[in-house]
């Protein structure tokens, strides 16, 4: 069902491989993966971005993040403590997670950092030369010979 949606974009679109994996990885997500813990998704700049997780009770050595090729992956793994609190009433989950984002292909991490509570987790695009868009010289009749000899020449 998902292809026949997706076949007006893919007639003309060339180097989207990646489009069938991402929509296949959010079928496949649940809403109970994606509630904890909770984080915002904010834009700081023209090609900056910022994510930020409520991680309360969550110390820096309890937490992971990585980058593999265009995954950011957050890990949270709280380490026993003494077993000496007896608890009333404990609304503050400290239980394991995992959290993936994916990343565009010009999108790196900078930096993260942990301040009262909150991971944060700052990206930038960078457009490499190559990618950005530049204007193509159309050559008539006349001038295809002379750029073939050129390039035979310096050859």
């Amino acid at each position: 069902m998902r292809t026949q949606f997706l076949t007006p974009l893919l007639r003309s679109s060339i180097g989207f491989d990646r489009v069938d994996q991402l929509l296949d990885a959010v079928s496949r997500m649940d809403d109970s993966s994606t509630a904890y813990p909770p984080y915002n998704i904010e834009k700081t700049g023209e090609d900056d971005y910022r994510i930020t997780m409520a991680v309360a009770g969550f110390d820096d050595d309890e937490l992971d993040v990585s980058q593999q090729e265009n995954v950011l992956l957050i890990r949270g793994k709280a380490q026993d403590g003494p077993k000496t609190a007896s608890y009333l009433h404990r609304g503050i989950a400290r239980r394991a997670f995992e959290r993936r984002f994916e990343l565009a292909d010009t999108v790196r991490v900078t930096g993260a950092s942990l301040v009262n509570g909150l991971l944060h987790v700052d990206l930038v695009r960078e457009i490499p030369e190559a990618k950005k868009p530049r204007q193509i010289v159309i050559s008539t009749g006349q001038d295809h010979p002379n750029q073939i000899e050129q390039v035979s020449a310096a050859a």
